[in-house]
């Protein structure tokens, strides 16, 4: 099986708090869970859509099913209990490219 991308997009922030809670528990989770992020914080430049993303993560897990499994694993779930209603988002998995 070919690497996948988790791609999380938050595209409102309503509880900085909320946040901050979700993330200091999702980031282990989603080690435990073989994922490696490659990126985090605000876009460098936005050229097309909306421009409504605050802040996108990529994260690199060694297949789909990983990352599947990563966000459905119990120490994620606690995490998005955290951020609850705190923020809004979308969350991808992409399959890579084949070397």
């Amino acid at each position: 099986m070919a690497v996948a991308y988790w791609i999380n997009y938050f595209t409102a922030v309503h509880d900085q708090e909320k946040v901050a809670a979700y993330a200091a528990l999702a980031g282990p989770a989603i080690t435990q869970a073989g994922g490696r992020f490659l990126a985090r914080g605000p876009a460098a430049a936005v050229f097309e859509g909306a421009g409504t993303v605050q802040r996108t993560t990529l994260i690199a897990f060694p297949d789909a099913d990983a990352a599947v499994a990563a966000y459905h694993s119990p120490a994620y779930q606690e995490a998005l209990r955290a951020l609850g209603d705190g923020a809004e988002r979308e969350i991808r998995i992409v399959e890579g490219l084949p070397d």
